[in-house]
């Protein structure tokens, strides 16, 4: 008998580390030793802010190196950093510090910030709340998805990667459950990529992968 659905919801707390840069020197060494937490925040963090700081850069990292060190070739490569390519956090931030080296290795000078634009360091904290909504069959998954509000898409489509054991989302692992089933679907749900969207978009593509496969 497989348990049904728990359908959740989340908030992500934003908390002050204290840490912060003012030049691309300190970046580099605050992301040696700064909290996981951290570096999940400022590349995951903007998806639920109620508006993007900068949707052309879609980390915070890209983002400061554009209009804090005013260096638009080091904001560019920042931005193509795709975390899904990443088996963990640890291996996102040896290419960040990669990334900053290959840059300071290439000036001259250490690009600052002005006084008043410093990089702070914030780490996540996630608050899950349970709907009470539970579905028992997977073609609700059709009906359910459309409507889940984008943080309930956020919990159980990305920071579940980081609570499951395969690293997957909460669908492909409930539906693992129902054996080989729906191994074309879990294949569907594989191939989508959350990074580059925001997450109302990522809600209409998983809607539309359910719909399409359970209307056949």
């Amino acid at each position: 008998m497989i348990d049904p659905f728990a359908v959740k919801d989340c908030a992500l707390i934003a908390i002050a580390t204290g840490e912060r840069a003012q030049n691309l020197r300190e970046l580099r060494d605050r992301l040696e030793t700064t909290a996981r937490a951290c570096i999940y925040y400022h590349f995951w963090g903007g998806l639920l802010r109620p508006s993007f700081d900068d949707p052309e850069y879609q980390n915070d990292f890209a983002a400061w190196a554009y209009h804090g060190l005013h260096d638009n070739a080091l904001a560019e490569r920042l931005a193509l950093i795709d975390p899904m390519d990443f088996e963990d956090l640890e291996g996102l931030r040896r290419e960040l510090i990669e990334l900053i080296e290959e840059r300071l290795d290439e000036n001259q000078w250490v690009p600052w910030a002005k006084a008043d634009q410093q990089f702070h360091f914030i780490r996540s904290q996630i608050v899950v709340l349970d709907t009470r909504i539970r579905i028992s069959e997977p073609e609700k998954l059709r009906e359910l998805v459309p409507q889940l509000t984008v943080s309930s898409v956020f919990y159980h489509f990305i920071d579940a990667r980081r609570r499951t054991i395969y690293k997957s989302d909460d669908f492909s692992e409930w539906l693992k459950g129902f054996g080989d089933r729906y191994g074309p679907l879990l294949e569907h749900l594989r191939n989508v990529d959350p990074y580059f969207k925001p997450l109302n978009e990522l809600r209409s593509q998983l809607g539309k992968i359910f719909e399409e496969y359970f209307a056949r």
